[in-house]
């Protein structure tokens, strides 16, 4: 794959203002100037490459072997003077389904590269609204992780905010008695979206966490009140999340449970005519045994008594099931 496929950009910037473009094999020169930071993005960087990248910003070996890799899990780890930082990120494809990928961060004093793999959406707009901000670029390659990051979460409101229509959808076709399987069957695949979501945003709260606490050196304190927004973004989405999968699971439970009721009421009225029919059925039955010296056969007024009692007895019983709510 040729080199300019690979980088998306690489721009030098000296006191918050943009320089220009700068090839790979000046950077190492470029970061020894005072005051000046490099902003490299690339997209499935192949080793060899990745090789190079890593001679002119001096980057550890282990952080090196992750990049290369597109599964990694969200996590930030310190390798010297640098950190090394895996985000996912999340996005609405084409095919109306979500489409996740991974950005990795390799970040220092005087650079950040980030490192695209898989769905992830193009870095140029906050690149450009970054480089409006001179005041915070200024201050460095934080500024520059910051609204990446930012990015990152926005991404994930906005799926939730299009999960929650989706749910109110589902919600309307639970809250009704009948069995509906292809219903039950979208509430499992919208919780397995959304605990994939959650995968996903829940490690950038302590990602964000230790930025501040723990990275002044990348994070300075005029920066910490932006990277606790992002902070606070991810944990609302984490929360969003949560409730969401609560609504999801309450429910199917009350569709279950009102399918069980209407099932019920079935039941109890077929029981309660079984219990009507059973009158007739065992007096009826009772005369219908062939013995010979049976009471009341040769009564003339027999067959409509019993008729009677028998008429009778089902309407006694019918009242009585009917005010109990049997039928």
């Amino acid at each position: 794959m040729d080199s300019k496929s690979m980088v998306v950009n690489c721009v030098a910037y000296k006191a918050g203002q943009r320089l220009g473009e700068v090839t790979i094999d000046d950077i190492s020169e470029v970061v020894k100037q005072p005051d000046t930071f490099i902003w490299l993005g690339l997209r499935q960087p192949e080793p060899a490459f990745m090789r190079k990248v890593q001679e002119e910003f001096g980057l550890h070996d282990l952080a090196i072997e992750d990049a290369l890799c597109a599964h990694q899990r969200p996590k930030l780890e310190t390798y010297g003077d640098s950190l090394f930082i895996v985000v996912k990120t999340a996005q609405w494809g084409e095919n109306d389904e979500i489409e996740y990928g991974e950005t990795h961060f390799f970040v220092g004093k005087n650079f950040l590269v980030t490192v695209r793999h898989g769905a992830s959406p193009s870095y140029a707009p906050i690149r450009a609204k970054a480089e409006e901000n001179r005041k915070q670029m200024c201050r460095g390659p934080g500024f520059a992780l910051y609204s990446v990051l930012d990015f990152v979460v926005d991404n994930y409101r906005s799926v939730v905010t299009r999960f929650e229509s989706t749910i109110e959808n589902i919600e309307a076709n639970m809250f009704q008695s009948e069995f509906d399987q292809a219903a039950i069957e979208n509430v499992y695949t919208l919780r397995r979206h959304l605990l994939a979501l959650r995968n996903a945003a829940l490690p950038m709260d302590e990602i964000c966490n230790q930025l501040i606490r723990l990275h002044e050196e990348v994070i300075p304190k005029e920066l910490r009140a932006y990277v606790r927004d992002v902070q606070d973004h991810a944990h609302q989405v984490v929360s969003n999340i949560d409730d969401m999968r609560e609504m999801l699971t309450n429910a199917m439970h009350v569709n279950l449970a009102l399918v069980t009721v209407k099932q019920n009421e079935v039941v109890k009225r077929l029981a309660g005519w079984g219990a009507i029919l059973a009158i007739p059925t065992v007096i009826f039955s009772l005369y219908g045994m062939n013995f010979a010296d049976m009471p009341e056969l040769k009564f003339p007024w027999a067959y409509h008594a019993t008729l009677g009692v028998t008429a009778v007895g089902c309407i006694f019983l019918y009242q009585k099931l009917k005010k109990s709510g049997w039928l």
